[in-house]
């Protein structure tokens, strides 16, 4: 049985991943970290959990957290980048679900998050968390960056089309929505019911802060600089991401795409390529740690549109960082994962 620690417990991506821990046959939470919660019981914050935890949360410390097998990070940025390197040290591997490790060049990373990187050092060990891309890399990594929600659902859709040279990498277009729980549990205005039902908007259109991880895996998958037109939207659901993805096909003759994109994810458990002429629903991904694809040419024009939808707390959060885990663990990579998406 591995022994898992969780710093930051109390948002949406730290409840989740105590949900899909609670079921894991070879993982145990035996340290669950809020200063603000310290004493309380899980299962009074989260009833749903009742039966499955007799944790309360605690301060964070080192010298418990570094006697687990490994340390999951569910905190906002600028929290594990200053406790990160104590574990390390100390011997823990730890998968960190915040933005803190996902983009390799600190000056970059400062630039979007308003502040300086307090562990750069760390940035070039860090691995990227997408594992059907990284897989390798994360069987034997001590850190792991897990990718954003967004991040995720948009480079798996758009990853066979750049390896292959099929499309202009300078023409990306990324149309994406998410429920409000991509917004995380604190409080705010927009996110109330009354603000966010009955109502669709974009946000961030200048600039978002996932952009920049975006175009730093897509540009690992091409080869080159890849430049992408990101655009996210408020869904007034409570969860799933929907991405449209509109790219540019080179002329020419090109590939069967269906064919390609059934065959590049053949091997892949979590990634679920649809039949010609079915488009994905947020709803059939909702509680389960998958993407759903689909692919077409409108008019058999030169533009090609890809549409992903995941559950934005499961495939793009936590059930992503425990697909981590079983691989840094060798564990099956499915176990603990293989939830069906709920319906209705």
């Amino acid at each position: 049985m591995v022994k898992v620690g969780i710093v930051g417990g109390t948002g949406y991506t730290g409840v989740e991943l105590l949900r899909l821990l609670a079921l894991h046959p070879e993982a145990e939470v035996v340290a669950i970290t809020s200063r603000a919660e310290s004493g309380r019981r899980v299962d009074d914050l989260f009833p749903n959990l009742r039966g499955h935890y007799e944790l309360a949360f605690t301060e964070p410390d080192v010298q418990q957290l570094a006697a687990c097998d490994l340390v999951f990070f569910a905190t906002p940025h600028n929290v594990a980048m200053n406790l990160v390197p104590q574990l390390l040290a100390a011997g823990a591997r730890v998968v960190d679900l915040s933005a803190d490790y996902r983009i390799r060049d600190a000056a970059l990373w400062s630039r979007w998050y308003g502040e300086p990187h307090a562990s750069p050092e760390l940035l070039a060990e860090a691995v990227y968390g997408l594992p059907e891309v990284n897989r390798e890399k994360i069987a034997g990594a001590r850190l792991v960056a897990c990718p954003g929600c967004y991040p995720t659902s948009v480079q798996l859709g758009l990853i066979p089309l750049l390896a292959r040279g099929l499309v202009d990498p300078d023409r990306l277009i990324a149309s994406s929505a998410s429920g409000v729980s991509g917004a995380g549990r604190q409080a705010k205005i927009d996110n109330l019911l009354s603000e966010a039902s009955d109502s669709f908007k974009a946000y961030g259109v200048s600039g978002h802060r996932h952009l920049p991880e975006i175009e730093q895996g897509l540009s690992d998958v091409a080869g080159q600089s890849v430049q992408v037109t990101f655009v996210p939207h408020l869904l007034p659901i409570i969860r799933g991401i929907h991405s449209t993805l509109y790219a540019q096909l080179h002329g020419g003759d090109t590939e069967d795409l269906q064919a390609l994109y059934q065959a590049w994810y053949a091997n892949e458990p979590f990634v679920d390529v649809l039949p010609a002429g079915v488009f994905p629903q947020t709803r059939t991904v909702k509680g389960a740690n998958r993407c759903q694809i689909a692919i077409a040419v409108p008019q058999q024009r030169d533009t090609v549109v890809v549409m992903t939808t995941i559950d934005n707390l499961v495939k793009g959060a936590s059930g992503q960082a425990l697909q981590n885990m079983n691989i840094m663990l060798g564990l099956p990579e499915t176990m603990g994962l293989q939830q069906v998406g709920l319906l209705p």
